[in-house]
């Protein structure tokens, strides 16, 4: 995995964190804590679709995130686990990691002198 994957994953992170933060934040400390995830993800989202496909980057990250709300939201604010719901954050990790798997690496960009 390259740097700017990595970014991607640290990205979707933030992302499970604002939108946590977007439902449960009460405070201002916590307000700024959200802003701030939003800030990070996006500007490492942003990093990322600069030397990698957009469609690629941002359909990882979406997926990513959206299976890591899933999981937060079940085990630190105890939304039941269902069956369908468990099935549903694989098939999507599967294409995710599909989508993953059939993008080809970056080519550096060719510098003309």
């Amino acid at each position: 995995m390259n740097k700017q994957w990595l970014s991607v994953i640290i990205a979707a992170f933030f992302e499970v964190g604002w939108v946590i933060g977007l439902k449960h934040a009460e405070n201002a400390l916590e307000w700024t804590g959200t802003a701030i995830a939003i800030f990070v993800s996006f500007y490492l989202l942003i990093k990322a679709g600069e030397s990698l496909p957009v469609g690629t980057v941002y359909a990882v990250f979406v997926g990513l995130g959206t299976a890591g709300t899933v999981c937060a939201d079940s085990l630190l604010f105890g939304e039941p686990w269902k069956l369908g719901k468990i099935l549903c954050i694989v098939v999507l990790l599967a294409g995710v990691v599909g989508l993953k798997l059939v993008t080809g690496e970056p080519k550096e960009k060719e510098v003309n002198e």
